[in-house]
């Protein structure tokens, strides 16, 4: 398994063989940084379509379906052990938790605000993760960089709802655990084992709240099949195209590139769910990707 840990953006782990490698190895011949950013589409553009089957499945069915659909797959693939120690489970338990909760707030806080804003403000998570520690001034400014962003955004043109700024927050503080405990995870499991015990641990804390919510309807052909579409697009395809540039371009680079997520969030919202933004709120997107590729980009190398 490789984990992979960029300057203010979360970590995700790829698996070295099986469907995710078989998949990659069909981009090779793509320059490294159009994979990046076709992952970040990939990302983006599965949270449209996940906001789209709210209708039917509610946001934590629509939750569900992709936590379940994700570790049953990763399970077929990897096949883990239930011989461990309990360390091991603990870390795997809140590994999975935070995974869970993170996907269940900001599903949440998209069913009440725009894709993009939601995306903007949970990204606070990992660029506190980078920044915080630090005792630089520089990181101080793309700190405040973009705190002012989220409070810009919130406040313009008669603000955001507040609950989906709540549950935006909430998602950036699971997103800041999840970077944390992934570190953790990767020391006590090998490949994708951990990932997928953990993954069946996020699809147990979100089945109550997707089977409230959305009952039967979870079990519908026609909904099933969107989940799956939005596994794939949020899951597969992006860590599919991940683990191929990772190849080719060193890690800051790739955190750069991904720090493109807010902005490209705001245009998958505005393209497939119309959903507009005031020229303000465009601003204070910029200003939270900016802080993100300041932070990764002048952040000391790890030794």
């Amino acid at each position: 398994m490789v984990t992979v840990h960029i300057e203010g953006v979360p970590e995700r782990r790829l698996g070295r063989s099986g469907p995710v490698t078989l998949a990659a190895k069909a981009f090779g011949a793509i320059p490294p940084t159009a994979l990046v950013l076709l992952g970040v589409v990939s990302v983006q553009v599965g949270a449209a379509v996940a906001k789209q089957l709210f209708t039917q499945a509610g946001a934590a069915g629509t939750v569900t379906l992709r936590l379940l659909l994700a570790a049953v797959v990763l399970l077929l693939v990897w096949r883990p052990s239930l011989r461990l120690d309990r360390r091991t489970y603990a870390v795997i338990a809140g590994y999975g938790l935070v995974l869970g909760a993170m996907n269940l707030t900001f599903y949440q806080a998209i069913k009440h605000i725009p894709l993009g804003a939601a995306v903007t403000i949970e990204f606070l998570g990992p660029l506190a993760v980078a920044v915080l520690g630090s005792r630089r001034w520089l990181d101080g400014l793309w700190a405040l960089l973009a705190a002012a962003g989220v409070l810009l955004l919130t406040r313009v043109d008669g603000g955001l709802a507040l609950p989906g700024v709540l549950f935006a927050l909430a998602a950036a503080v699971c997103w800041a655990g999840y970077i944390l405990l992934a570190a953790a995870l990767g020391s006590r499991t090998s490949d994708g084992k951990g990932l997928a015990l953990a993954m069946v641990f996020g699809a147990a804390l979100a089945l109550p709240f997707g089977v409230a919510e959305a009952g039967t309807m979870l079990l519908d052909p026609v909904v099933l099949i969107a989940g799956a579409a939005v596994a794939l697009l949020s899951s597969v395809i992006p860590y599919s195209l991940e683990l191929e540039a990772l190849r080719k371009i060193p890690p800051r680079v790739f955190g750069i590139l991904m720090s493109l997520e807010p902005a490209v969030a705001a245009l998958a919202g505005l393209i497939l769910l119309h959903e507009s933004l005031h020229p303000a709120q465009w601003v204070a997107v910029f200003c939270v990707v900016l802080a993100s590729v300041g932070a990764t980009r002048t952040a000391r190398p790890e030794v």
